[in-house]
């Protein structure tokens, strides 16, 4: 079970999650329990069912929320602001859900509101408390080091520099470098010796791969450690790609992602029936940005562009014009952070990314998916084929709406942006599946409303 843990999942801050949980029922239990609870109301483990219920609907629908925005990230521990604002946002997203949900169900909302105007105030500051205080206890954990897991490097000072620099820029507190051994001096580790000095996993650099089979064979007999190339190592942890050790044909290599035609009939379904759900949903944000659009400045309301789809097919994608018409008279450019081309409105559409609800229509068009990499126009394909290896190599899913580089990495407005922001692309080529694309569709809630890389 612990394997499942390695890189793709932090079992720490799942630990996190269920404790945070199960001290958010207790305590809301506690607030909404009644004064004249009599004995013969409780439950087989001696809770008041109804009360119970409350604060289980309560407290999964807080942890929902707060996976949704990121407040389940290790790093958002580790930022006392960033920390303070998310448990804010956290706790006032889920009242209303909270309310929302008590009408989908046919409960009573009387339960959080009550029947004190006070009630819905100390529910809100409840849930907002815990979520801060016990991430403040969490970042207190992390920095002693007593949840970090030791490692030891084996190779080159020189090869060993770019994994100790990796460790070093996780800002975790998950990881702690043991040493840097040469692969000479590797030849005597037995699993003894590494649990003395309590090594979590050892990292064999690219020039000590011959010594990576002795190595195999002295710690394959015990499974508490973890043996890596510095590659798969950081691939795990940082969720990209390193596109300096990428291989031709890397594609048709073993490890990559292969869905099955159900996994895609499934992901094609859910393209359809939640971009359906969205255009509905959002049909009078759709009807106010078009007449908004159509007021503020002249020109069309909808914004047709060439993109490069699947397998470098060329295909009109939709938005919302966010730019003045001669925007491009002097030829296609990258954004700018203050773009003089895009009218007020359109900031305000491009913040929000109100300004790509029309892509939906792409997705039903099957040009698109809601998960995937962003399509990039042929003017722009062009250049960073050639500038950057691999780069076309994105091309071999369906561009998306969102994507594993935008819930990572800021807006790119230049070749070395686009550089790393194909080492995330790529890592969602390799290891694509359903559970990834939830991920990012949950992550990119979190970058709507925090508005992060918007430009």
């Amino acid at each position: 079970m612990t394997r499942l843990f390695d890189g793709f999942v932090a079992l720490e801050m799942v630990v996190l999650g269920i404790l945070e949980i199960s001290l958010c029922f207790l305590v809301f239990y506690i607030l909404l329990l009644p004064g004249d609870v009599v004995a013969a109301a409780h439950g087989p483990l001696g809770l008041h069912a109804e009360t119970a219920s409350h604060a289980a609907i309560l407290s999964l629908t807080i942890g929902v929320i707060s996976m949704t925005i990121g407040m389940y990230r290790p790093e958002i521990c580790l930022q006392t602001r960033r920390l303070l604002v998310n448990s804010v946002v956290a706790g006032v997203l889920a009242f209303p859900a909270i309310l929302a949900l008590s009408v989908v169900t046919d409960l009573d909302p009387s339960f959080i509101l009550g029947e004190d105007a006070l009630w819905p105030m100390k529910i809100l500051l409840s849930w907002i408390l815990l979520l801060f205080i016990t991430r403040l206890c969490f970042r207190v954990v992390l920095r002693s080091g007593l949840v970090s897991r030791r490692v030891l490097i084996v190779g080159s000072q020189a090869q060993a520099a770019d994994t100790e620099a990796a460790i070093r820029s996780m800002r975790r507190g998950f990881f702690s470098l043991s040493g840097v051994l040469e692969p000479a001096e590797a030849a005597g580790l037995t699993p003894e010796a590494l649990r003395r000095r309590r090594i979590w996993g050892v990292i064999v650099t690219h020039d000590a791969l011959p010594a990576r089979a002795a190595l195999d064979q002295a710690l394959g007999q015990d499974r508490r450690l973890r043996l890596f190339d510095d590659v798969t190592f950081r691939e795990k942890q940082l969720r990209r790609l390193d596109l300096a050790r990428l291989a031709p044909g890397w594609l048709d290599g073993p490890g990559l992602a292969c869905p099955g035609r159900a996994a895609e009939t499934l992901r094609r379904g859910a393209d359809i029936a939640i971009s359906l759900a969205l255009l509905g949903a959002t049909l009078p944000v759709i009807a106010v940005a078009a007449l908004l659009v159509w007021c503020t400045s002249p020109g069309p309301i909808l914004y047709r562009q060439v993109r490069v789809g699947q397998h470098g097919r060329h295909f009109t994608l939709f938005k919302f014009r966010s730019m003045y018409i001669d925007a491009e008279a002097m030829g296609p450019a990258w954004a700018a952070r203050h773009d003089p081309r895009v009218t007020p409105w359109g900031r305000v559409m491009r913040r929000s990314r109100i300004d790509e609800l029309p892509q939906l229509l792409n997705v039903l068009r099957g040009e698109m998916s809601l998960v995937g990499p962003r399509p990039e126009r042929p003017h722009f394909v062009a250049q960073l084929n050639s500038a950057i290896p691999f780069h076309e190599d994105r091309t071999r899913v369906k561009p998306g709406i969102t994507g594993w580089a935008q819930v990572n990495y800021p807006y790119g407005a230049s070749v070395e942006d686009a550089r790393q922001k194909l080492s995330y692309d790529l890592y969602y080529v390799k290891h694509r599946n359903l559970l990834l694309d939830l991920t990012i569709l949950m992550a990119t809630v979190r970058v709507i409303l925090f508005q992060e890389g918007a430009r």
